[in-house]
């Protein structure tokens, strides 16, 4: 996997050896996101050390916090990469931490700023589908569904967007309990989604009464306590974790930083992340003695 022109361009900033280290940490970045989100933050973090003036390591390191959940990083990071580019293409993303600290007032303020306006057609797609996100965050069903009602919503002409925005209008119509509706929205999520990107199929088996077994699924599995979670309810639980990872996190150069009520701090999870970035150093470092070696050996032949 290799960067991308344009960031290759902004690296041409750092000396040559330093732009080469970065660089190894950023590809594993988007190598790990999808997949191992934990690992990916980690690296991010060690190329955030090393290069903390490089826009597109800002970028990077916001992703990668985003997809870990800690959304105040995040949104620093963010902020920062707006502010080093003047770009507004992040302007959704930004939003969508809003709502994920717990504050969709905020991402509907951002749907209404003129940046919105400034964003492609995707930016634009993107912005809709978090506000109708944070009109479902504060219990506005009907809200939601007209947000979603668009022109892009209405065409039947299939673009990168178009699955996730059929999906967002089936989910939020099912929740306001219009069923057939959103069975039909279901179906049509299922013709644009050619990647396989969202659960569209599952969901129209659920609706239809259809149940799938697992047969690879061990007894293990089927029998498990029903005492594992003590008691609390597995959502409240999930809950909970998701508010561990949302400790305040700022950027002292970030004139927008406004507190958010903190929780109380995890060690364990910030043990964790450290011993993970740990890790991801001492990966760096294999693989440049490996390259170092190759060296060697090439010279000596």
């Amino acid at each position: 996997m290799e960067i991308d022109a344009d960031v290759r361009q902004e690296l041409l900033s750092l000396p040559k050896g330093l732009a080469e280290e970065v660089s190894r940490n950023l590809v594993m970045v988007a190598r790990l996101i999808d997949e191992e989100p934990e690992r990916a933050y980690a690296y991010s973090r060690i190329a955030l050390r090393l290069a903390s003036r490089v826009a597109a390591v800002r970028e990077a390191a916001g992703f990668a916090a985003y997809a870990v959940q800690k959304y105040s990083e995040a949104l620093a990071e963010f902020r920062a990469a707006k502010r080093m580019t003047g770009s507004v293409e992040l302007w959704p993303v930004m939003a969508d931490c809003e709502r994920g600290l717990g504050r969709p007032e905020r991402a509907l303020a951002m749907a209404g700023e003129p940046e919105v306006q400034k964003l492609d057609k995707a930016g634009q797609v993107e912005m809709r589908l978090v506000a109708a996100g944070a009109r479902r965050d504060m219990g506005q069903l009907d809200a939601a569904i007209v947000t979603l009602q668009s022109p892009e919503l209405a065409s039947n002409a299939v673009q990168p967007w178009t699955a996730r925005l059929r999906y967002a209008y089936a989910d939020a119509l099912l929740a306001a309990g219009r069923e057939d509706e959103a069975r039909e929205w279901f179906a049509k999520t299922l013709e644009a989604d050619r990647d396989g990107a969202t659960d569209a199929s599952d969901r129209l088996a659920e609706l239809d009464g259809v149940e799938f077994v697992d047969a690879l699924d061990s007894d293990e599995d089927g029998d498990r306590d029903e005492d594992e979670f003590d008691g609390q309810d597995p959502a409240e639980v999930a809950r909970a974790e998701r508010a561990s990872d949302q400790a305040e996190y700022y950027d002292e150069d970030d004139d927008e930083y406004e507190p958010v009520e903190q929780s109380e701090a995890d060690a364990d999870a910030d043990a964790e992340v450290a011993k993970t970035e740990a890790e991801a150093e001492v990966d760096v470092a294999d693989e440049n003695t490996v390259v170092e070696d190759e060296g060697r050996d090439g010279d000596k032949a």
